[in-house]
This record gives C-alpha cells, sequence and structure tokens, in this order.
C-alpha cells in the first residue's frame, strides 16, 4: 500500500488540476525600448523644467510692473505733496494780520533810457 501512496503522490505533485504545467519565460524590455524610454522621459522632464522657468520670467515681468507702477504714484503723490504745501501757504497769507496790512501792489510805471 505504501508503494501506491509514493506514486500518487508523486502524481498529484507534478499534474495538479487548474496549474499549468507549462514554464513561462520573463520578458523584459530590450535596449532599443529601454532607450526609448529614457529619452522621452528626460524629454517630459525637459519641458516640465522649461514651463516652470516660463512661469517664473512671467511673474518677474509682472512684479517690475508693478515696481514701476509705484515708482510712478510715488513721483505724483510727491509732487502732490509740494502742491497741498503750495496751496495752503497761499491760503494762510491771505488770512494773516501781515497781509492784511499790505498793500496791493500795482505797476507804478517801465523803466525809460
Amino acid at each position: 500500500m505504501q508503494d501506491q501512496y509514493i506514486t500518487r503522490r508523486h502524481a498529484t505533485t507534478t499534474f495538479i488540476q487548474g496549474r499549468n504545467t507549462v514554464r513561462h519565460t520573463r520578458r523584459s524590455l530590450g535596449s532599443i525600448s529601454q532607450i526609448v524610454i529614457v529619452s522621452m522621459l528626460t524629454l517630459v522632464f525637459g519641458l516640465i523644467y522649461v514651463a516652470e522657468g516660463t512661469k517664473a520670467t512671467s511673474f518677474d515681468y509682472e512684479i517690475s510692473s508693478v515696481e514701476s507702477e509705484i515708482t510712478e504714484m510715488n513721483a505724483k503723490k510727491d509732487d502732490l505733496a509740494v502742491e497741498k504745501a503750495r496751496l495752503t501757504s497761499v491760503a494762510a497769507a491771505k488770512t494773516s494780520t501781515v497781509a492784511a496790512v499790505m498793500e496791493d501792489a500795482a505797476v507804478a510805471g517801465y523803466a525809460t533810457e
């Protein structure tokens, strides 16, 4: 009986139901396929790098335009501060007591030779 059991066990390990008895070899990519994949990855990363560089440059242009606007507005602010000082000084001169005592200027005549 033991001989029968051993042969039967041996038979079950070789031909198990639902399992292939054919060995498949692993397929790998060839050298040309690997070169193509690496070059495509390099190209994609290069395009991403260039796109990010372009974004940084466009932000730089926006920053410089905003800075030029700030410079122009500061210059206008300084001009308006001078104009305000001039107008307040004229208004203060009209209401001062010294200006009330002064006579109005009039042309007395022109110098002749």
